[in-house]
């Protein structure tokens, strides 16, 4: 195995698809985590790290990656709407609702469209940046790969006819490696039961085939996603998937001739994307059915292509949604009204010039604000903010410092989702318990699911060790400037 000098120790980041802090400590107080137990207490852990809004994986995934939230990266969610195109785009939101929509198309949004038209090309990546300093990275199952080599990428034949490349094959972007299922593996022989990425054991492996083959870049980032389809059906406290992932963490400790070489050679990030939060068990009570609340106004099928006579547009992203007002005849306070008799939504907020506005289905007032203003939050933003700040449950001192209660970052968040797209759209966000459903989307009952503003869905935990460096904030954002910084303390010269 290659040695690394002290000065070059390339830095693995391993994000869990919904690990939590909670979880994650019972795990690891109970000894079912013991490579996670022993990266903790050799490392600093971070319990209460800020996400991306919509907590969607492919907008948390673009955030960590180009440092930025949605208004500058521009990913808006799973599901929203492009009205430069009148086209709902969708990345894959379940099977019911991506088979309504076409196949191909959802397919071709995730595997080119994401990266090659939708990620905002006035920001970069982490892959760019390292790119452009000579170091190479490497991308293990994430769908979010933008970086600077030219890559030829296929489709295995029985299922080229779902996409529409010509043979199945087509050109992309990359970092220097990437592994993504059947589309690109690293290892020839390796085999994946997911035919769009890699389930943990395979992730894992692949990651370990770099390190056996001594080709192991500055940087690596890889994804554990199974967990979170688990924690969908079995809840927020669920551990089982966490002892699985922990086994082949220690897999790849193992591979170094102590844990404690591990750190020696490498710095090592383990990290969750979203949290979830508990889903009641009763349809009736905890399922917001937008089509029955906005049932007085004609709603695009999702089926056939937008009528010119449809009103609004429903993208649903589990516990938030986008609501598209596309008829300029229609007030959007009318629209509102409806969404605010229903209690259960805790947030309805729109734009209105440069100002964001929201209210509430749960409570009274009206809160308005707008960046650069003579408030001041623990972010280092200003903002100038006016009316009922506990819309946000927002905490104001004398002398106006902002901080943040149930939404973590609201104030950026919130207005980042509003300014991801152009249209003109209401963001809708539900009270922990209630789940969003328009049509053919699917919800979950007696289990979990995340999407919302709140804290439940937002804070999750980041470890690191083999060096004392921790980010500027504990955001998901601050993330790339602080990889960049300690990657390129240690490569320079």
């Amino acid at each position: 195995m290659k040695q690394y000098p002290q000065s070059q120790k390339p830095v693995i980041l391993l994000n869990i698809d919904s690990l939590m802090p909670e979880p994650l400590e019972v795990a690891v107080q109970t000894g079912r985590a013991p490579a996670l137990q022993f990266l903790m207490e050799n490392g600093t852990y971070i319990p209460n790290m800020v996400s991306s809004f919509p907590t969607m994986s492919v907008t948390i995934d673009s955030s960590l990656l180009t440092g930025t939230y949605a208004n500058k990266h521009h990913i808006p969610g799973l599901n929203w709407f492009d009205d430069s195109r009148n086209e709902i785009i969708n990345y894959g939101t379940g099977f019911r609702e991506t088979f309504r929509l076409g196949m191909r198309r959802s397919i071709h949004n995730m595997l080119y469209r994401l990266n090659n038209e939708h990620l905002s090309s006035e920001v970069t990546t982490i892959y760019e940046e390292l790119a452009n300093i000579g170091i190479q990275s490497a991308s293990i199952n994430s769908f979010v790969y933008r970086g600077n080599t030219p890559q030829r990428l296929h489709v295995p034949r029985l299922l080229s006819t779902l996409t529409r490349f010509e043979n199945g094959k087509w050109t992309t972007n990359t970092p220097a490696t990437l592994s993504l299922g059947l589309f690109s593996k690293l290892r020839p022989r390796g085999f994946t039961m997911q035919i769009a990425a890699g389930n943990y054991k395979y992730t894992a492996r692949e990651l370990r085939h770099l390190i056996r083959k001594n080709k192991l870049p500055g940087f690596t980032f890889c994804i554990f996603q199974d967990m979170d389809a688990r924690i969908h059906f079995k809840g927020p406290t669920d551990i089982k998937d966490i002892t699985k992932i922990d086994r082949q963490i220690q897999k790849t400790l193992n591979m170094y001739p102590s844990w404690e070489e591990a750190l020696n050679q490498n710095i090592w990030m383990v990290m969750g994307d979203n949290g979830q939060a508990a889903t009641g068990t009763s349809y009736r009570k905890f399922i917001i059915d937008l089509r029955k609340i906005l049932k007085k106004y004609r709603i695009a099928r999702i089926e056939r292509p937008v009528h010119k006579k449809d009103q609004l547009v429903l993208c649903v992203n589990q516990r938030m949604g986008y609501i598209y007002v596309l008829d300029n005849r229609l007030p959007l306070p009318a629209v509102i009204e409806r969404l605010k008799s229903d209690h259960r939504i805790d947030i309805i907020a729109w734009k209105e010039k440069d100002s964001i506005h929201v209210l509430s289905g749960m409570r009274e007032g009206l809160l308005i604000y707008r960046p650069k203003g003579e408030h001041s939050d623990v972010y280092n933003q200003t903002w100038k903010i006016e009316g009922n700040h506990e819309l946000l449950d927002l905490y104001i001192s004398n002398e106006k410092k902002v901080s943040y209660g149930d939404y973590p970052d609201a104030l950026a968040r919130l207005y980042s989702a509003l300014h991801s797209h152009s249209g003109r759209f209401i963001v809708v966000n539900a009270k922990p318990g209630c789940d969003f459903k328009a049509q053919s989307t699917p919800f979950h009952l007696s289990g979990a699911a995340h999407g919302s503003l709140h804290k439940q869905e937002t804070l999750v935990p980041l470890v690191i060790a083999g060096t004392t460096e921790k980010p500027t904030f504990p955001r998901l954002i601050d993330m790339k400037a602080f990889i960049l910084r300690i990657i390129s303390q240690q490569y320079k010269g």
